[in-house]
């Protein structure tokens, strides 16, 4: 429900505003209460101001175990909780074994209390010092080293490489959750996005990036598994068309992470409308190398054509990042 204040000026220098009682109470202020003022664009948020920054959540896993305590210590990671009490009548071993595991997982997290029922994870990051840009930067980098090398590991036959791309999908996915957590923070709390120094708006997206980023490292896995299953190289036609189709996949994604990132907004516009307009070629391309792929023996031209389409759907993810950078770039109301 909207309520609607006048502005007050008092002693003729200072501006005051009334607080309805049921919003005051709700959130915790009282007479003597410090609140704190964040300016944003247009609007200014008021929230109360606490003396402990840290969020503590607690979670009943009497009934959890294996991937469900898994995603369960994920979710509270993502949604900010600083310090995460994990309780049971008695915690088993295996839950035990489970939770370590996760936390390993986890940037910044760190097992701190261990007791027959209880077990305390704490995130020892200052949260002040993350930066959402420098983590997205860093997925970028990885994704794209995983899918070029994914490609690599194919024409040259090399279950090393392909191996050491599916490790590194590990850190792409911890990086993802560090940005869904900071974006979760910035959402909570306009003070979040101030310690940042970036706008809410532009921590969306880079969280939209981010998520495309991370799809574009599960297909550069896929391809890896795909290497692992083959049984000799594919003919130097399918090579070169499957190296062509990557280099245009990549430039797309590339272009589209330029325009994400570049300050200037008619550049911006550019580079996104250059990587969006480059995606209905590619995916022309995959369907005439899926034409090729018809004479080779069925079960290899169905391995060859999942890696075709694990490519194209990297490229159409690279155009979503553009359509994210065009939105960043457009003039605000």
């Amino acid at each position: 429900m909207v309520e609607t204040r006048k502005v007050q000026v008092t002693g003729g220098s200072t501006y005051t505003v009334s607080i309805p009682k049921d919003c005051a109470t709700e959130n915790g202020v009282s007479a003597g209460s410090e609140v704190e003022f964040y300016p944003e664009g247009d609007s200014l948020f008021l929230t109360p101001r606490t003396g402990d920054e840290h969020t503590e959540g607690t979670l009943d896993i009497s009934d959890l175990s294996g991937e469900e305590l898994r995603r369960a210590v994920m979710t509270m990671y993502v949604s900010g909780f600083d310090i995460i009490g994990l309780e049971s009548g008695r915690i088993a071993t295996e839950q035990r074994r489970t939770i370590r595991e996760s936390t390993q997982g986890l940037v910044g997290l760190e097992v701190l209390e261990e007791t027959r029922d209880r077990v305390v994870i704490r995130d020892l990051l200052d949260s002040s010092e993350l930066s959402i840009h420098n983590a997205v930067t860093r997925m970028r980098l990885i994704a794209m080293s995983m899918l070029e090398d994914a490609i690599a590991a194919l024409v040259e036959e090399d279950t090393d490489l392909a191996n050491d791309v599916i490790q590194r999908d590990d850190d792409v996915d911890r990086l993802w959750l560090v940005v869904s957590r900071i974006f979760r923070a910035t959402i909570r709390t306009p003070k979040a996005a101030e310690e940042l120094g970036v706008p809410r708006e532009v921590c969306f997206d880079y969280h939209s990036a981010a998520r495309q980023l991370e799809r574009i490292a599960d297909h550069a896995t896929k391809i890896a598994h795909l290497t692992r299953e083959f049984d000799g190289l594919p003919s130097e036609d399918v090579v070169g068309a499957l190296r062509e189709l990557h280099t245009e996949a990549v430039e797309v994604v590339e272009t589209g992470m330029d325009a994400l990132f570049v300050e200037d907004s008619t550049e911006a516009t550019r580079l996104a409308n250059d990587a969006r307009e480059a995606v209905p070629g590619i995916d022309e391309r995959a369907r005439k190398i899926d034409e090729l792929l018809r004479n080779l023996d069925p079960a290899r031209a169905q391995l060859l054509g999942l890696v075709v389409d694990s490519l194209s759907r990297s490229a159409d993810y690279g155009g979503n990042i553009a359509e994210t950078a065009l939105q960043k770039a457009a003039p605000t109301p």
